[in-house]
């Protein structure tokens, strides 16, 4: 007679472990920035580059070269010659990487590397490696690199199932480096041309700010291992051009720091005196970043959003996204989407100056949940180049008028306030 409450109690007991085990996962690791910036400089004041070092914290630092890869016909190609290229170590830590041909292509790459004595580092998020085999995965420890995935279920880590690495980071003897939107995954092969070859920008580094990409590494390699990972192997000495450019890379993340991406976009959008130029995979402003946006239009500036059209992996997303775009389209801001297939680009560029690129989505996972990093250069000529580019992206984009976003489906309309709902996980 006594079993039946025992039971009761032993199954409450689960039910609310469960239910707080989840609740800590998706509740806020930090305080969430809650008023607006104003508008007290433009991009091209020397305030906002040293606010941009003392508040992100790296600093600027001049002296680096910095190359544009289009799609994977150009990302994979200088990504794999390096690692071939390799003496003395490699670096990586990337969310997606799948058991498929490029997949393959690395994984032999990393493997020949670590077996001719190079120290190889291959940090992989858990929920994103999913689709990896394990023969992968134990060749790749047989050869010798150093595999660690990050977050894996344990039980004394089941408070932080929900925060990912989305960082896409590599770097080859300390003195290339990479960084970008691009996953190790076939759909990103070829150049954008079909539905099945996503569209993605990645970028080739060298210089000085190369140290601050390694360091972006090293800070989840020491977090997940205990390991540190110094010395000339890693960060030797690296000289600036006399004619590079003037770049910063920094990171975020739930663990310290969750906010400054936030903040970062929310100082280039305040910034702003004449142009913004976004390009979003997944594009879920919150209400602060929708006021910024607002607030820069009605003072001149000129405002242009791509985000993915149909052809995307996530419909949820896509709702969630469409039904935050009504007082942006009343603000005269122009948002289109991206029509040949998934748009996966991650960049801001800002008055032809400020060029942010990396592996940061506009929406709250990214700026709240997950570990990102991205590159910040600042250099009109760079910034003119991004925005040639993001001109060809916007002429393979079909813009929305805000009559049609009005006229939207009862249907679209009941499934974008649904989606508002979850909108903390997008």
């Amino acid at each position: 007679m006594r079993r039946k409450p025992l039971f009761y109690i032993a199954i409450t007991a689960i039910v609310t472990l469960v239910a707080g085990l989840v609740a800590l996962n998706f509740a806020p690791k930090e305080k969430k920035i809650e008023a607006s910036l104003v508008h007290q400089y433009s991009a091209s004041d020397p305030q906002f580059r040293r606010s941009l070092g003392v508040l992100l914290g790296p600093p600027i630092i001049e002296g680096n070269k910095v190359e544009l890869l289009l799609n994977g016909d150009q990302i994979f190609p200088s990504m794999l010659a390096a690692i071939r290229g390799a003496r003395q170590s490699i670096t990586m830590e990337t969310y997606i990487y799948w058991s498929e041909t490029i997949g393959r292509e690395f994984t032999d790459a990393l493997m020949e590397r670590a077996r001719a004595g190079v120290k190889v580092h291959l940090m992989l998020d858990f929920i994103g490696s999913m689709k990896m085999d394990d023969k992968s995965l134990d060749e790749l420890h047989a050869a010798g690199v150093q595999v660690q995935r990050y977050h894996k279920p344990v039980w004394w880590k089941l408070t932080r199932l929900n925060n990912r690495t989305h960082r896409k980071v590599m770097v080859v003897d300390g003195k290339i480096g990479f960084t970008g939107g691009v996953g190790i995954a076939d759909k990103w092969r070829g150049a954008g041309q079909d539905a099945d070859h996503w569209r993605d920008s990645h970028f080739r580094v060298e210089g000085p700010v190369v140290g601050q990409i390694q360091a972006v590494f090293t800070d989840n390699w020491t977090k997940s291992t205990g390991v540190v990972l110094d010395g000339p192997l890693y960060f030797p000495k690296l000289e600036a051009s006399t004619d590079g450019l003037a770049a910063q890379m920094f990171s975020s993340s739930p663990t310290g720091g969750s906010e400054s991406m936030h903040l970062m976009y929310l100082m280039a959008i305040t910034a702003a005196t004449r142009s913004i130029d976004l390009s979003s995979a997944y594009f879920v402003p919150d209400e602060l970043t929708i006021k910024a946006l607002v607030a820069a239009s009605k003072r001149g500036v000129r405002i242009r959003i791509i985000t993915p059209g149909k052809i995307i992996d996530s419909k949820v997303v896509r709702v969630a996204s469409r039904e935050s775009w009504g007082a942006l389209l009343k603000a005269g801001i122009a948002i289109a989407e991206y029509q040949p297939t998934m748009f996966h680009v991650k960049a801001m560029v800002v008055d032809s100056l400020l060029v942010s690129v990396g592996s940061t989505n506009f929406d709250n996972r990214s700026f709240s949940l997950n570990d990102e990093a991205n590159l910040n250069v600042m250099d009109p000529e760079f910034a003119r180049a991004q925005e040639a580019v993001f001109e060809a992206d916007w002429a393979r984009a079909k813009p929305m008028t805000l009559a049609q976003w009005e006229n939207r489906s009862w249907t679209e309309k009941l499934a974008g306030e649904a989606a508002a709902l979850v909108g903390g996980q997008l």
